[in-house]
């Protein structure tokens, strides 16, 4: 992250004529102070005010290609645009502005537009559309094809298991842990909610389990080692598959484990005898709203009658289905292409109809900013390691990714919630009570 340093501002510049051109669209003074490329500065003087760098003309000319949230990411990610001290104090800040103001519904009038095009080209900044930076996502095709969804699967799952070894905990769990003390570590409270997935679907020894979207095998493993279960994870990440079947070697547990590359449509065919109990941690978020009863459909199946199924899943309130199902055009332009969250409540009435009997919702929001926070700490520590393995670009777009999504669950507007369900159509052995 870039620090501010003493220069010497002229009396106009870059920044004035920007901030003047801004203050329609902000609606008065802007919610930060700018430096630009030529030293100049503008906007409120208050030290609680985060200083954005403006580093290159071309930031301007990304923002007019894509304005808003997706040219602002495009030009943080490459360093044409940078804030001087913390990311999260200063996107707080915007945020906390933006709502208080209620900018989203700014809508300033011609003469803004033109004068802002007019100023662009005074700066150099109005020239043809900029390419996209080269850690966004490339995916083609039809909407959650087989072949789109590896691709989307494939652009941040594939990244590189070291990088994820390095953020992640040792059981490679990239899902919300279960924070149960104050003093737990990171690897504690992902074995914690490892646990508490086993015991809610019921796992014993001989018990079969099938881990739909099994990511790196935290899951499929430790229900292996720690009930005894007889496990069959599925994944069409390679990466992952390859990572996890060298676990389930080094720990001697091939006669529990088994992961295949198998989309989660395929699964009926893949394994044709329901299994006793059955998860998907944090995977039903890229089937998209219009596959949902599909997946559903595989869950209910994949389980006998009694079972039990636990989905655990993101959600976002008031989506809607809108323009931006996957939470923002930055995340779905870099991190999960095509990815789908809604409201809990809307998740549940797709398992209800899917003919699953909903036994459970267990709220895991408070615990997924500790997790994040756990991730920001070990990402920020390891960073001198990540620069060998991934460009500076890359790691400028994780440390937006982790800021921004801890900041949408510590405020309130994402959530993740495990669902505990049961197929009909046997007795099942829930107890009337629960032990969690």
């Amino acid at each position: 992250m870039t620090t501010a340093t003493s220069t010497t501002t002229p009396a106009t510049g870059a920044a004035q004529e920007i901030e003047r051109v801004l203050r329609p669209f902000a609606g008065g003074d802007l919610p930060v102070r700018l430096r630009a490329w030529d030293g100049s500065e503008a906007g409120p003087e208050d030290p609680a005010v985060p200083l954005v760098l403006l580093n290159s003309p071309q930031a301007i000319t990304r923002l007019l290609w894509n304005p808003g949230e997706l040219g602002a990411a495009q030009a943080y990610v490459t360093g044409e645009i940078d804030v001087a001290g913390d990311l999260d104090t200063a996107l707080s800040h915007v945020w906390s502005e933006v709502s208080a103001r209620g900018l989203t519904g700014v809508r300033p009038g011609p003469a803004s537009f033109a004068r802002a095009a007019r100023t662009a080209l005074r700066l150099g900044a109005l020239r043809g559309r900029p390419p996209a930076p080269a850690s966004q996502a490339q995916v083609s095709g039809r909407l959650h094809s087989r072949r789109r969804d590896r691709l989307a699967i494939s652009h941040h799952y594939d990244f590189s298991n070291e990088f994820y070894a390095a953020v992640l905990d040792e059981h490679m769990a990239y899902s919300s842990a279960y924070w149960t003390r104050e003093d737990q570590t990171l690897e504690e409270a992902q074995a914690a909610k490892l646990d508490l997935v086993c015991r809610k679907v019921g796992l014993a020894p001989g018990k079969t389990f099938l881990d739909v979207g099994c990511g790196w095998g935290s899951l499929s493993l430790y229900a292996a080692e720690h009930f005894g279960a007889r496990v069959l994870g599925v994944t069409i990440a390679e990466e992952q598959k390859r990572f996890i079947d060298d676990r389930i070697a080094e720990r001697g547990l091939r006669d529990r484990v088994e992961i295949r590359l198998c989309d989660y449509r395929d699964v009926a065919s893949a394994a044709p005898e329901p299994f006793d109990a059955v998860a998907s941690i944090e995977m039903g978020e890229h089937v998209g709203q219009a596959n949902y009863p599909t997946y559903v459909e595989v869950l209910h199946d994949a389980v006998r009658p009694g079972g039990r199924v636990l989905v655990q899943q993101m959600s976002r309130a008031g989506t809607g289905g809108g323009d931006h199902p996957g939470g923002g055009p930055f995340i779905e332009s870099f991190i999960a292409p095509d990815m789908t969250m809604r409201p809990v409540g809307e998740t549940v009435d797709f398992l209800e109809a899917g003919g699953l009997e909903v036994r459970d919702v267990h709220a895991l929001r408070e615990h997924y900013v500790r997790t994040v926070d756990a991730w920001v700490e070990r990402f920020e520590a390891a960073v001198p390691r990540l620069r060998t393995l991934v460009p500076e670009e890359y790691l400028r777009v994780w440390r937006l990714y982790l800021v921004g999504g801890r900041m949408a669950f510590r405020d309130g507007r994402m959530g993740v919630d495990q669902i505990l369900a049961v197929r009909p159509g046997a007795p099942h052995d829930l107890p009337a009570v629960r032990p969690w």
